[in-house]
């Protein structure tokens, strides 16, 4: 994790700069992203250091204060701004993302925009429409802006890009996982055979759509397990605790066993989830920048999921069962499908790991920016 008080005095030796907004909490995946693209650039020679402008909790006039200064020492390098709509503003309003970049190109910096929210925000309110209305313009800025833009999904996806987008890629991001316990083989094998099929969870949206969610995947759950018999649910990392009630609530009487575990350490996730015998993702549609989906892909899981607007290839690629976004009956039958025919689990897994392997490693990710920062 960065240092809390990011306004020590830092060395400025590396070529690259990772830039990021607003810390998340209880656990921030786009820090750890950008540690595990660090270490994997270093790999190949390239250093990289992550600074964080510090708006959120100095306010905005100090955080571009703190920006100017800073960005005195950026002058040839490449800086990467990380894009989220809630990383620039509290409300998803991200102008700050826009002026940060301004500052850095006059100071001569290199400017490429990873964009992780490269979809703009939904929503029937008129408060939903004004701030998809500055979303789009802000992303419009950040690529005319910028010397290149990195798309987490397909460019053909992002419909507000122009129609000739040529300094825009798409590189997918990887699980914030090694991948290494992953298996090919069957790893339920190991166990006994008469032990209950466990489906894995990884993160839960948090509050207001905390109970929804969690109401939800109880019901596939519950309709899984009255057409295979007894099921074992585990729920891993962010909200999972708080989700521990309404999944129990919506579950009693059936044949469930749960089992709950809140933020762990990347190997102990790594571990549990290699346990599993499926990975359960209803967080909207399946894409290449769901780092939760991503992680069961790395851990070798078959993942039985929703098709939404994101959804294309790479990701379907891997061993994924692709139901239509909202039906819960679909998903229910793709999961029993998944759970009670072996020789289909273990192919899903097949395809799981060559993806990974193919698409979403580390070392292949950090080649690929490699290549287009040289290319720009």
């Amino acid at each position: 994790m960065l240092p809390a008080d990011l306004n020590r005095e830092i060395g400025h030796n590396s070529s690259m700069i990772a830039l990021l907004g607003r810390a998340d909490a209880p656990t921030d995946a786009l820090e750890d992203y950008c540690s595990w693209l660090k270490r994997a650039l270093e790999q190949q020679g390239q250093p990289m250091e992550i600074l964080r402008v510090p708006w959120a909790t100095l306010g905005w006039i100090r955080g571009l204060s703190w920006t100017r200064r800073e960005a005195r020492n950026w002058q040839g390098k490449w800086v990467l701004l990380q894009y989220t709509a809630l990383g620039w503003s509290q409300r998803g309003f991200p102008l700050g993302a826009a002026i940060t970049i301004w500052i850095a190109r006059k100071r001569g910096a290199k400017c490429a925009i990873v964009f992780h929210d490269a979809i703009p925000y939904g929503g029937p309110r008129w408060i939903d429409r004004f701030r998809r209305g500055v979303q789009i313009w802000v992303m419009r800025k950040l690529y005319d802006m910028s010397a290149h833009s990195i798309m987490t999904v397909p460019v053909e996806k992002c419909a507000w890009l122009p129609a000739s987008a040529t300094k825009a890629e798409f590189i997918p991001i990887a699980a914030n996982l090694s991948g290494t316990l992953a298996k090919l083989s069957d790893i339920n094998s190991e166990r006994d055979k008469n032990s209950p099929k466990t489906v894995a969870i990884f993160g839960v949206t948090g509050n207001p759509q905390l109970l929804p969610e969690a109401e939800f995947i109880a019901q596939v759950i519950r309709q899984t397990a009255k057409q295979l018999g007894t099921l074992r649910l585990l729920v891993v990392g962010r909200n999972a605790q708080e989700a521990e009630a309404p999944l129990r609530a919506t579950l009693a009487g059936a044949n469930v066993e749960v089992e709950v575990h809140g933020v762990l350490s990347a190997d102990e996730i790594e571990r549990r989830l290699c346990e599993a015998d499926a990975l359960l993702f209803v967080r909207g549609g399946i894409s290449s920048r769901r780092g939760s989906a991503l992680a069961g892909i790395a851990c070798g899981l078959p993942v039985v999921a929703f098709e939404g607007v994101e959804t294309g290839p790479p990701i379907t690629e891997a061993g994924v069962m692709l139901s239509p976004e909202g039906d819960q009956n679909a998903l229910a039958i793709n999961l029993a499908r998944v759970l009670s025919d072996d020789a289909m689990r273990n192919d899903l897994r097949k395809r799981s790991l060559e993806a990974r392997d193919k698409y979403f490693s580390w070392d292949v990710i950090a080649r690929k920016f490699l290549r287009v920062l040289d290319n720009a």
